[in-house]
Order: C-alpha cells, then structure tokens, then sequence
C-alpha cells in the first residue's frame, strides 16, 4: 500500500496533516482536563491556561531538543524539525510554572493532565502518519505501507541509513513497505488513556495517576523503538530515545510506589481552583 502526505492547499497556504492533528489534539486535551475540572467541580478555565502553557512550552521544548540532538541551528525557524520527548519535556515545564504562578500545586496539576496527556500524544501521531514521518523499518506484514513521498522517503538509502539491511545489490531508490509505526502508537496510546480515563476516581494519592501515565509512555515507546527507522542509535539498537524511556519508566515506578496512599493534599482543594463567586446582580 502506497501511502502519501495530506496537505490542504489554500492558495499559496498550504496546511499539513500534522498541523491539523496537533491542534486537534491540544483541543481534545484541553476538552479532557475540562471534563475532569467539571467532575471535580472545579475551575474549568483552568484547562485553557494549561492547553496554551503546553502549546508554547512543547513547541519550544520540541525545537530545541532536535536542534541539541543533530546540531542544526537552522531547524528553530524551520517548519519541521520537532522531537516529541523536547516537546513533552517542555510542555510539562511550562505548565508546571503556570500552575506555580497561580498556586496549584505540581501534583495536582500533573494529576489533572495525565489523561489528557496519552489522549494527546495518540492525535498527534496521526499527524506523523498524514505527513508521512517517523515510520519503521521494512516489514512483510499484511499491513506493511510504502511512503513514496515520506519524510524522508521510504527508499532503501534512506532506510540503510536508519539500520535496516538489505541483500547487496538491491537498487537503493527502490520504495519498501514498511512498519506503520505511527499507528501503532495511536492505538496503543488510546488503550492507555481509556485506561487512564476509568481510573481518575482512584483512591491513591494526587499524582498517581500522573505517574502511571509515565509507565505507559516509557514502556510504548521503548518497545516501538525497536522497529522504527532510526539513526541515533547509542548502544546497539537502543536509541536515545528509548533511554528517556527508561528514564521515565523508573520515575513512574517510583511514583506510583511513592503515591500509592492518600496523604494530606489528597483531601484538599487548592483554593485558585475554586469556582469563582457569580457577581451580584445589580439594578
């Protein structure tokens, strides 16, 4: 199966699948944390502040990792050139501090974006697999795909490059179906955040659900590594970023260990969340 790149063209405005994901999944995101805020009868405004502290912090954070991992300075005014765990990473800063300017506390704030976080991360690899990037290696699987136009192409240079072999001989422009591996961390991420989803009225400690989610991040996206094409390998097969990945899975591990009780935030509201008061009518 021969798959290309969606692109809407409005004139000399060209908008990308990967543009259209990544706002939807800010929006659904941001539609989560609104939903939880409800539930908890709290402050729904409080969604929005974290969707715009995530958009500026993990497009920041995104640019900056790649350019600090391939040392292509010009990749910070360029339209590609993101890394999703710079992006994570700023996106969790950001957020962190706007929820420090308005008094949350960190957990609290984690606890709330956990859902939301897998939910978004699903979105955005659909955006991956519309412009054609971060596919795997060559596979036979009856839904193997070809990415003639891919970002790069699909061709077998492109795939020696990232670590596949091939018999010598083989002509290097030839397109080779390869793993989807963008999918399979949609579908994987969306059985992770049905899952988050069904347990937010757990009775661990705030932040618990924060940490589980790290488990489920670490372990997805240490197992699709091994299939994807890759050059930045650092040990062997494992890739830099499946040492994040560990990094993650055993901060997770630790948290959900440290959270497993409730403790005295648990029981507390944190009073910037509160509703606010209507204003008195007047007249």
């Amino acid at each position: 199966m021969n798959v290309y790149p969606f692109t809407l063209h409005f004139g000399p405005l060209a908008i990308t699948g990967y543009g259209i994901m990544m706002m939807v999944a800010f929006l659904m995101g941001g539609w989560a944390i609104q939903v939880e805020l409800r539930r908890r009868k709290l402050d729904e405004e409080y969604a929005a502040d974290i969707v715009i502290a995530a958009v500026v912090g993990g497009l920041v954070g995104a640019k900056i990792w790649y350019v600090l991992v391939t040392g292509q300075w010009g990749a910070l005014f360029s339209r590609g050139g993101l890394v999703w765990y710079g992006g994570f990473f700023g996106g969790v800063i950001a957020v962190l501090a706007n929820g420090w300017r308005k008094r949350v506390p960190l957990r609290f704030t984690c606890e709330l974006a956990a859902p939301a976080l897998a939910l978004g991360y699903a979105l955005g690899r659909v955006g991956c697999f519309l412009v054609n990037d971060d596919y795997g290696l060559p596979t036979s699987l009856p839904w193997a795909m070809k990415f003639p136009a891919g970002m790069p192409i699909s061709s077998v240079s492109e795939l020696a490059r990232a670590g596949a072999t091939f018999p010598p001989g083989t002509d290097p422009n030839m397109i080779v179906a390869v793993h989807p591996t963008q999918i399979y961390e949609t579908l994987i991420m969306l059985v992770a955040f049905a899952w988050l989803w069904k347990q937010r009225a757990h009775l661990h400690a705030v932040g618990w659900l924060f940490a589980t989610y790290l488990i489920w991040a670490g372990t997805e996206r240490f197992l699709v590594e091994f299939i994807r094409a890759k050059d930045d390998r650092l040990f062997g097969q494992f890739s830099l970023a499946q040492a994040t990945s560990i990094v993650l899975f055993g901060l997770g591990l630790w948290l959900v260990r440290k959270w497993s009780t409730p403790d005295a935030l648990t029981a507390s509201v944190p009073e910037s969340l509160r509703p606010r008061a209507a204003a008195p009518a007047t007249g």
